[in-house]
Order: structure tokens, then C-alpha cells, then sequence
């Protein structure tokens, strides 16, 4: 069946809310490449939202699932548990980053990650307020709803949120908001808004996703420890879409000076299985008595299996070398580009989860210009998505397995969408 009667029938059958960003639907991919129901062959630089680091159908990955299946598919962790479910918290536990003894749970989403991060932060604590940044991202549920900073589409429609969640301005230097202006908001918060001593936990992206792939400045991640140990507040790390190698180290985290107390990971750590956790210190992550976390699929032994062969082809195939050397090589293209399309202003971001951002020649975020970059590049068969309050940010999330070959040619298609939309728009403005 061809891509536009499938889209014909999601139109009909699908809520309206489950928006998509093409019309193409996927029949089979492999490693950095998808093929849809017309034939057409995309280059994969979304990887279903970072969640492909180790790319499409790794073969360690399908083997080890393949295994799985023979063995068996759902207990209940909670019921019936299973020895790779141990196995692999005590490699995340030695993973993790922090000099002190640690724990960890799995649950399926992200979102749900997050959720028990402040259940767990809450019980420590006996506290309950939240504090997170503006253009962070951490879920749809209704608690995550309310610790995400960016209203649109998240938000819109849905009514009151959870009560108790505060936002600070997100160090940004491209958009005029220091380290300093941070920090300050927070202490005017503690002034106006919440007493230091009802705050359980705060919440920050080491490289804020959907906010823009804007990285954490070490000062600032100093700081926040410090001003959590200072208030006995519990400090979160959402590595949901940072972890597993993407930064060029399997957590983000590894490359601060400060350790949080609890980690969220989710996304590539399964391969493309559902699985998410969260990971800390013991005394911590034991605050929650039995019962208080899991979930009946947390932790399913299919994504367990997955996961744990993730971290087998992270260490075998050095990916977090890899993640460095592909990112230096493109943001040299990214740099590059700036001679055809001065708009774009900045190149950023660590390891191999980099971004651009496009900007006006008033100051105005150059969100038009980008997305018809991002259409461009798709109609070439290359698939980008962007990001940013404003939408004005392409951001690169290619397999960190792709092969060099692809890798030049995604850059040739790149070259030639941006080469495309710009002397279109000059030929508008002649």
C-alpha cells in the first residue's frame, strides 16, 4: 500500500492529537537507513528522537532478543524477576557517574522516569515542590506537563496542571540569559514564590533537548549542586535524551565536575525497546518503600535484553569515540554552511548530539527559514528534525553506527537543501 493511502486511513482513525512530522510511512530500516511504502530510502538523522544510538535492528541487539523471546516475554518484575534485570541495574550503577553507592529502577517512558524521579526525591525529602527550566522538556503526563518549560504544543488545551512546579530562565547565552540570571531567578523564587525547605528536587538537562540542544555550562551545574546541598534539595539529571554515548560519554553528566543525585534515562538505552530508569544514590533511591515504584511492563525482559547488549555495543564499538569524531566532523560542515547562509549564528553541542541555530538578520529566531531547511533536506531524503522554543534549531541525531558513506552523503544533501532555500529566498527578495 502506497504512503498517501496510509496517510488517507491515519487521518481517519487516528485522535488528531498523535501529530507526525512527514508522510512517509516506514516498511523496513537497517542501521541509519529507512525505506517507506513507496520505495523511497531516507537517511535517518532523527533516530525516532535519540533513540537509535546503536541505529536501526543492531544486530547484537535483535540476537539478543531474539534470545528473549525463546526464553520468555512478561512475568512481572514485581511478580516473577528475572536475573538481567539485576545484571544490567548493576552495570547502569556502575555507569553512572558519582563517587558513592547507587540504585536503580527500570520503568518503560521517559516520562514515567521522570515521574518516579520526583516520587523518589519526594520521599527523601518529605517535600514537595519542584523546581525546572524554561525550554526543558521531561514528559506528557500531567506531572511532566507542568515541569516542562515550553507551552506549546505541550500544554495547550489540557487545563490546569500540577501545582508545586516552579521555572527558572535556562542559561543561554545566544538568547542574552547568563549563568548568573539563573541562578538569581532561583533565589527570587525562594523570595516570592516557594521556601527553599518545601523544595524536593531540582531539575535540569545537562543539554536541554527539545529547548534547543543548549549544553549546561560546568559553572552553572556547580552551582546548582551547590545550592542543593545547601538546602538539602535533591539534585535531578534528565538524561533521558542525552544518555548512552550520544555526548560523546555514556552519561552527560561524566563530563561535570558536580554529580547529581539521581539520573533519568530512557530512549537509546533500549535500541528501539521501550525502557527507561532511573539511577542514584542508594540511601536516595531507598526512600520509597516496597511497592511505591515499578509498574507492571517497567523493566520488560524483551527491552532489559536489548539494553543490555546496547551497553555491549557501546563498549565494543568504542561509540562514545565515535560519537566525538562524528560530531567534530560535522559541526566543520555546520561551520562551513555559514558562508552560503549567514543566518545560521551558532553551531553547538557536545559529542555527537549537535545543533544549528538560525537567526534573522533583526535578532528574530529564523523559524521559517529552518523548517523549509528541514523540508528541503527530507524531499533530498534526508531526515532532520528541529527543536528550540522557537523552532528555530535543526538538530542532529544520526545513529552514532552510521557509516562514513552515508554520513558524506547526508552532508551532500545538507549542502544542497540549504544551497536550495537560500537562493530561493533571494530570488524572492530581488
Amino acid at each position: 500500500m502506497a504512503n498517501a493511502d496510509i496517510e488517507s486511513r491515519r487521518k481517519a482513525a487516528l485522535a488528531r492529537g498523535v501529530g507526525v512530522l512527514t508522510d512517509h510511512y516506514a516498511v523496513r530500516a537497517e542501521n541509519t537507513e529507512i525505506w517507506d511504502a513507496d520505495g523511497n530510502r531516507l537517511l535517518d538523522f532523527a533516530s525516532g528522537i535519540a533513540v537509535l544510538n546503536t541505529g536501526h535492528r543492531h544486530p547484537k541487539v535483535i540476537e539478543a532478543v531474539k534470545a528473549q523471546l525463546d526464553a520468555f516475554t512478561h512475568t512481572c518484575h514485581q511478580v516473577i524477576p528475572y536475573e538481567n534485570y539485576v545484571r544490567l541495574a548493576e552495570r547502569i550503577n556502575a555507569l553512572a557517574p558519582g563517587d558513592f553507592a547507587k540504585k536503580t529502577v527500570f520503568v518503560t517512558t521517559g516520562a514515567e522516569a521522570l515521574e518516579n524521579a520526583v516520587k523518589i526525591a519526594r520521599a527523601h525529602t518529605n517535600r514537595s515542590a519542584v523546581i525546572t527550566f524554561q525550554g526543558g522538556f521531561h514528559g506528557r503526563t500531567f506531572m511532566t506537563m507542568a515541569m516542562t518549560g515550553k507551552v506549546a504544543p505541550y500544554k495547550i488545551g489540557f487545563g490546569p496542571l500540577m501545582g508545586d512546579v516552579f521555572h527558572a530562565p535556562y542559561p543561554y547565552e545566544a538568547h542574552g540569559v547568563s549563568i548568573d540570571d539563573s541562578m538569581n531567578a532561583i533565589e527570587k523564587l525562594f523570595k516570592a514564590d516557594v521556601d527553599p525547605a518545601r523544595v524536593a528536587a531540582i531539575v535540569l538537562e545537562p543539554v536541554q533537548g527539545e529547548g534547543g540542544f543548549v549544553p549546561a555550562p560546568k559553572e552553572f551545574v556547580n552551582r546548582i549542586r551547590a545550592l542543593c546541598d545547601k538546602h538539602g534539595i535533591v539534585m535531578i539529571a534528565d538524561e533521558v535524551q542525552t544518555g548512552f554515548a550520544r555526548t560523546g560519554t555514556v552519561f552527560a553528566m561524566e563530563q561535570h565536575e558536580s554529580a547529581a543525585d539521581l539520573i533519568t534515562m530512557a530512549k537509546s538505552l533500549g535500541g528501539g525497546f521501550p525502557i527507561a530508569g532511573v539511577v542514584g544514590r542508594a540511601e536516595i533511591m531507598d526512600a520509597a518503600g516496597p511497592g511505591g515504584l515499578g509498574g507492571t511492563y517497567g523493566g520488560n525482559p524483551l527491552a532489559i535484553a536489548a539494553a543490555n547488549a546496547v551497553l555491549d555495543v557501546i563498549a565494543e564499538e568504542k561509540l562514545c569515540d565515535r560519537a566525538n569524531l562524528l560530531g567534530d566532523k560535522l559541526k566543520t560542515k555546520l561551520e562551513e554552511l555559514k558562508t552560503i547562509v549567514p543566518e545560521l549564528t551558532e553551531v553547538r553541542g557536545p559529542g555527537f548530539m549537535v545543533a544549528a541555530e538560525f537567526m534573522n538578520d533583526d535578532g528574530t529566531p529564523a523559524t521559517e527559514l529552518t523548517n523549509k531547511i528541514r523540508l528541503a533536506a527530507l524531499e533530498r531524503g534526508l531526515l532532520l528534525l528541529t527543536c528550540g522554543v522557537y523552532g528555530n534549531v535543526i538538530r542532529f541525531l544520526a545513529p552514532i553506527t552510521i557509516p562514513d558513506a552515508q554520513f558524506d552523503e547526508a552532508m551532500t544533501i545538507l549542502t544542497d537543501a540549504v544551497k536550495a532555500v537560500k537562493g530561493a529566498k533571494e530570488l524572492a527578495n530581488a
